[in-house]
C-alpha cells in the first residue's frame, strides 16, 4: 500500500466510502468526519456511501445526509431521494426477497449456537435483505477467528458471507458491494465503472471492502485496514495516516488541495 500523498487527485469526480470505522470513529460520527463529508459533496463531487448497513439506516442517509445515493446491506439495493421522494432499486424481486428472509431467519439462530458470545446485531429488526451477527460492537469482542468460523458457516448453508469491521453478514444472492455500485453508476449517472475507473475513489477499512480495493485504481484504507493484515483478499492501493473518521477527513483533503 502507497501513502495517501501517492494519489493523483486530478480527475477524481467520485467519492464511494464504507461507513463503520471509515467514516465513524468508535461507533460515532464525529464533526469532522461530517463536515468533510459535506465539503467533498459541496465541491461536486459524486457522493455515495456503499455499506453494509441496514435498509432502515439507508433510507435516513438517503434523505438527510450530503449524498447523492446509498449502496446498502452490502450490495443489495441502492437508495436515492430525489424531487421530493425516497426511491429504492433492489437486486432481487419482492417475492424472492421475502423467501429468502424465512430462510434466513431460520439458519441465524443455528449460527447464533454454535458461536458462543455472537449475536444478531442490533440493527438486525431495519434490515430487509440479509443477516448480521455481531462480533464486537454490542457484545464483547471475539477474535476474528470466530467472525472466520460464523462466515464459514454461513457459507456451509448456501449464504454470500462478508466480514466487516464489526458484523458478519449473510445473504442468499451473489451481488456484492461493487455489482450494485456498478449498476448505480451505470443507472442513474450514465457511467461505466469500468471505463472510469480513475474518476473514482473508492474508501473502505474491512474485509467486505475487499472487491472495491481489488476493482479501483485509486482505492484507499484509512489507516486501521491493518488491524485485518493477511485476511483481505485484494489489498487497497493507498493508505492513510490516520485512522477512522480521521483518516476520511485526511482523505478529503488531499483530493480537494
Amino acid at each position: 500500500m502507497r501513502s495517501l500523498a501517492e494519489l493523483d487527485a486530478r480527475g477524481v469526480r467520485a467519492v464511494l466510502l464504507d461507513i463503520d470505522d471509515t467514516l465513524t470513529t468508535d461507533g460515532k460520527l464525529s464533526a469532522q468526519a461530517y463536515g468533510a463529508l459535506e465539503r467533498l459533496h459541496s465541491a461536486g463531487k459524486t457522493v455515495v456511501p456503499v455499506t453494509g448497513r441496514p435498509a432502515g439506516w439507508c433510507d435516513h442517509i438517503a434523505r438527510l445526509w450530503p449524498v447523492d445515493a446509498v449502496v446498502g446491506e452490502n450490495g443489495a439495493f441502492y437508495f436515492f431521494f430525489a424531487n421530493g421522494r425516497l426511491n429504492k432499486r433492489y437486486a432481487a424481486s419482492a417475492g424472492e426477497r421475502r423467501e429468502r428472509r424465512q430462510r434466513l431467519d431460520r439458519l441465524a439462530q443455528a449460527i447464533l449456537q454454535a458461536v458462543p458470545g455472537a449475536a444478531f446485531a442490533s440493527d438486525q429488526p431495519y434490515r430487509e435483505t440479509d443477516i448480521a451477527i455481531d462480533y464486537c460492537e454490542d457484545v464483547p469482542p471475539l477474535a476474528l477467528d470466530q467472525a472466520e468460523r460464523i462466515a464459514e458457516l454461513m457459507r456451509e448453508q448456501g449464504l454470500t458471507a462478508k466480514i466487516s469491521s464489526i458484523h458478519v453478514n449473510g445473504w442468499f444472492g451473489d451481488y456484492d458491494k461493487l455489482a450494485m455500485s456498478k449498476i448505480l453508476f451505470r443507472e442513474r449517472l450514465a457511467i461505466d465503472l469500468g471505463a472510469g475507473n480513475s474518476s473514482v475513489v473508492y474508501v473502505g477499512d474491512s474485509p467486505n471492502d475487499a472487491p472495491m480495493f481489488g476493482f479501483f485504481e485509486h482505492s484507499v484504507a484509512v489507516a486501521n485496514v491493518r488491524r485485518f493484515e493477511g485476511r483481505l483478499d485484494a489489498q487497497p492501493k493507498f493508505v492513510t495516516r490516520a485512522v477512522s473518521g480521521a483518516g476520511f477527513a485526511e482523505l478529503v483533503a488531499h483530493l480537494l488541495r
